[in-house]
């Protein structure tokens, strides 16, 4: 009697590719290749501003929109791809982001006003934002559940070292070749991804009935609805996150009608799409409990990457005058850390030697520590403790991610994966503008705070301050200054130490503030219910 075969439809991603011959780690670096560049694009034209506002002419005010722009899009796309996905076909709609981000990236390179890199940037943001959740979806669909861990550790070294080094590499193309560049590197890049994708990447059988979900009476089905209530509310708060700090927060009526129309929009967003039938972001999703959990720490993730590495180099470049690359330097033993102990992680995991759970209560609690750690430096820190401190950070990135993305999918059944990695990469993007923000607002507030405190405490008057001034201005005439200028230089020594010792104590409280938030949220992973990972997903319920 013959063996029956398995409808094509019910064929499992995994064993389609293994009868396509494809191994799925070439699947898993190609699609890898694409997102590390988009997200290497969030943060490595900010050093390169200036260079820009003079290239086109223009203030460093309104260039600063290059990344608004940017980012606005990337959040506005970013939740409805997995309703892209279904509608154009998965492996379509990737290659279209490719294809438009690599378009876009030579349009920004050659550039000649302003307005023409603003839109050719919003519609790189477009291309871009659906590159990672359609990754992550791509990687759950590859690998069988047993061997997860390990494309996630590969994910894990795309997203923690890309907006990393993105600064560095960045400051290093301007200052040795010309700004340009910083968007034309991505062409080369782009147009082999488009040529691995098409040749290894391609939807599973069993997703043309996903396709096929998403059409009523052969029409196509759109939510229009929940895309512009998440479209117009994304762009509105990625606005007030981004900009807030420059136009004085609710000080500014801009900022403030932003903050009514983006929570009153998302909030709308939340219960049509609760009750719609095919929503374009499944809410409902978070009914199950790992999936949730696992959303606060996607959350908590994108809060602490982005906000220290927006936040390190700022510091060390202002304070203790280093340049743009060598203040990545300092980022660098981070991310060379979590190249080479993700895997580890995901070993661990893979053997069922730590449970996914407390191998991320561990990884959790080491990032929060982290960030305490900085809390202590002093303008006499040098480079090796920096380099040391994000050493450790990155130690407990390496075993935060893997772990994480595990739990997240550990209760979701296929059909679900598409819309979960859209929600993840949500949660992790608002992550990272918030952190941005955060840190951003808070190292301002908390500067003046300090500068306050140490001014009521110490009087221009007296005569230990007056005794220091005159002591300055006297070595400074015998090195040829008039009695004016060193004077004046020597009150000019004076006020730069107090900015200095203020600016630094306005950023060590900021890594003191993301310490208790990271070391707080670390418990909720013992929360999570377990589970097998060689085992098949569990339904959703």
């Amino acid at each position: 009697m013959a063996t029956a075969v398995a409808p094509i439809s019910q064929i499992s991603p995994v064993e389609a590719l293994r009868r396509a011959g494809i191994n799925p780690w070439v699947v898993a670096l190609t699609v890898t290749l694409a997102t590390f560049m988009e997200l290497l694009d969030t943060s490595i034209a900010n050093v390169s501003l200036p260079y820009i506002a003079g290239g086109l002419g223009r203030s460093f005010d309104e260039v600063t929109w290059i990344l608004t722009t940017y980012l606005v899009a990337n959040a506005v796309i970013l939740p409805m791809s997995a309703w892209f996905s279904r509608v154009f076909g998965r492996k379509n709609y990737y290659m279209a982001c490719v294809a438009l981000f690599t378009v876009t990236s030579f349009l920004c390179g050659i550039a000649p006003s302003l307005e023409i890199m603003l839109l050719a940037r919003v519609l790189q943001g477009i291309g871009g934002g659906g590159l990672a959740p359609v990754e992550q979806a791509i990687l759950v669909d590859t690998f069988e559940p047993a061997k997860r861990a390990s494309a996630f550790a590969l994910y894990t070294v795309a997203i923690v070292t890309a907006p990393a080094i993105g600064p560095v590499l960045g400051g290093w193309i301007t200052d040795n070749y010309n700004w340009r560049w910083v968007f034309l590197i991505n062409i080369p890049i782009g147009l082999l991804s488009l040529y691995l994708t098409n040749r290894f990447v391609f939807d599973p059988p069993s997703y043309a009935a996903e396709r096929a979900s998403v059409r009523q009476g052969g029409k196509l089905s759109i939510d229009g609805v929940g895309m512009a209530l998440i479209g117009v509310g994304s762009a509105a708060l990625e606005i007030l996150l981004d900009r807030g700090q420059i136009d004085d927060w609710f000080g500014s009526v801009f900022i403030r009608w932003c903050f009514v129309v983006g929570v009153a929009c998302l909030t709308g967003a939340v219960f049509w799409e609760l009750n719609h039938k095919d929503p374009v972001i499944d809410f409902r999703l978070l009914k199950v409990r790992n999936f949730a959990l696992a959303c606060v720490f996607y959350f908590t993730f994108g809060v602490g990457l982005f906000a220290s590495t927006t936040m390190i180099p700022q510091l060390l470049q202002s304070l203790y005058g280093y340049r743009a690359i060598d203040a990545g330097l300092v980022l660098g033993p981070g991310a060379l850390v979590i190249t080479f102990l993700a895997p580890v992680g995901a070993q661990l995991v893979q053997r069922g030697i730590v449970k996914p759970k407390i191998l991320l209560f561990g990884a959790v609690m080491v990032v929060g520590l982290s960030f305490i750690h900085y809390s202590h430096f002093n303008l006499a820190t040098d480079y090796k403790h920096y380099a040391l401190a994000r050493a450790l950070q990155g130690f407990g990135y390496a075993f935060f991610f893997v772990p994480l993305s595990v739990i997240g999918y550990s209760q979701l059944t296929p059909a679900q994966n598409n819309r979960a990695s859209s929600l993840t990469n949500f949660f992790r993007n608002w992550g990272g503008s918030f952190g941005i923000a955060f840190v951003t607002t808070m190292s301002e507030r908390r500067q003046d705070f300090h500068q306050s405190i140490v001014g009521a405490n110490q009087n221009a008057s007296s005569a230990t301050f007056q005794s220091a001034v005159n002591a300055t201005a006297a070595y400074l005439r015998v090195h040829g200054f008039s009695q004016a200028d060193a004077l004046s230089a020597a009150y000019a020594r004076y006020y730069n130490e107090l900015f200095a010792q203020t600016r630094l104590l306005a950023f060590m409280d900021c890594f003191y503030v993301l310490g208790i938030m990271t070391l707080v949220v670390g418990p909720l992973a013992l929360l999570t219910k377990s589970f097998k990972p060689s085992a098949k997903s569990e339904p959703a319920h």
